[in-house]
């Protein structure tokens, strides 16, 4: 049992054994060290010994200058190895961009408070904003772990959570689209109305194989994305990547009607992917073609995600229960379902309040 909260306590075997963390380069994280001892005073000051030991080659590390670049390459390390590409991307062009600037050549303690406020501007945006934070603060707390340094706080405040509304296609312009899809479908008009009984991402629509739709039991199953995404020292820069869906709960089937696969059939082929052939389609290119769809169909141009929200809000609105949407758009929380993607429009608001006119009707007649 430890005494007065140390984590020093009594072995079966009658030793003294005390506890203490130390950096494992081993290992690349914390682990707990031991020292034992006849006494309990005894491993106490062992304990002492050790920590203040630990605490020495700490400032001698820091009188070495750690670099907040030598700390933020460390963790990128990490990233690469745990983290999806487009993460390991992401963040190292957040960090190329807006942080090796301000903070390459500073080591880690001196990094003041006023410094990270000259690196959030009001020219970026709200999302890269929150960007720039998190890389600053993981790679921080990466190195507090790995040098046995205390967390250096920044006194950044956070950002306003702004909840922008999601735009979805009207009833109107839904009308005016499919008139559009159904004349003369070719396989791009397939891969939107796809979208629309199905809510796929763009990048898991481009990485549908003919193998991922299951004829005999009307099943399209959802385990692969691709995007574009930047490449070191490639002379092109950017490369399409095929990659694990967005998260875990991304892999997911979902069940299609008669009349998609009926439609999706007349398409089939021996080429491996649905809509790209012997190689997946370009994003872009998809969303191009969308663009080009939208105008011939007399809409304004629209984003091809907007076919998402679109078919989440009409599952709402036709009864479907929120937990069978959230597996089908393959969230992990329905509370994101409901937060970002269920968008009731004022004819479904204006039909819950008539029905309810009608409810209050019944009980007032009961009254009477």
């Amino acid at each position: 049992m430890a005494r007065h909260g140390e984590n020093i306590r009594k072995r079966a075997d009658g030793r003294w054994e005390g506890r203490y963390q130390a950096y494992s380069e081993k290992k690349e994280r914390i682990v707990y060290r031991s020292v034992y001892g006849r006494t309990y005073q005894e491993v106490r000051e062992r304990v002492i010994i050790e920590k203040s030991s630990l605490i020495q080659s700490v400032k001698v590390g820091i009188t070495k200058e750690i670099l907040f670049s030598d700390a933020a390459r460390d963790w990128l390390v990490g990233v690469k190895k745990t983290k999806k590409p487009s993460t390991f991307v992401k963040y190292t062009l957040i960090y190329n961009n807006y942080l090796e600037k301000s903070f390459g050549n500073i080591s880690l303690h001196k990094i003041p408070d006023h410094v990270a406020e000259k690196i959030f501007v009001r020219t970026l945006s709200d999302s890269v904003q929150k960007s720039i934070r998190c890389v600053l603060n993981q790679v921080l707390k990466s190195a507090s772990r790995k040098y046995s340094i205390p967390m250096i706080n920044l006194d950044v405040p956070p950002l306003p959570q702004i909840h922008k509304p999601v735009e979805i296609l009207t009833r109107g312009e839904q009308a005016c689209l499919f008139s559009a899809l159904y004349y003369e479908t070719d396989i791009f008009k397939m891969a939107v109305i796809l979208c629309f009984y199905t809510g796929l991402r763009l990048g898991e629509l481009c990485g549908l194989k003919w193998s991922d739709i299951d004829f005999t039991n009307k099943i399209l199953r959802v385990s692969r994305t691709v995007q574009r995404l930047y490449v070191e020292g490639q002379e092109n820069k950017t490369a399409l990547i095929e990659t694990m869906p967005k998260s875990e709960f991304s892999n997911r089937e979902i069940p299609l009607p008669d009349n998609v696969l009926e439609l999706l059939s007349r398409f089939q082929n021996e080429e491996e992917y649905v809509f790209g052939g012997h190689k997946p389609v370009e994003p872009r290119t998809m969303q191009n073609r969308f663009r080009k769809l939208t105008r011939e169909a007399g809409l304004q141009d629209k984003n091809f995600h907007i076919l998402r929200h679109t078919f989440a809000t009409n599952c709402v609105e036709e009864g479907t229960d929120v937990k069978s949407l959230s597996e089908i758009l393959g969230h992990s929380d329905v509370r994101i379902t409901l937060n970002r993607y269920v968008h009731p429009s004022m004819e479904t608001k204006r039909r819950h309040i008539d029905a309810l006119s009608v409810f209050y009707g019944q009980i007032c007649g009961q009254a009477n």
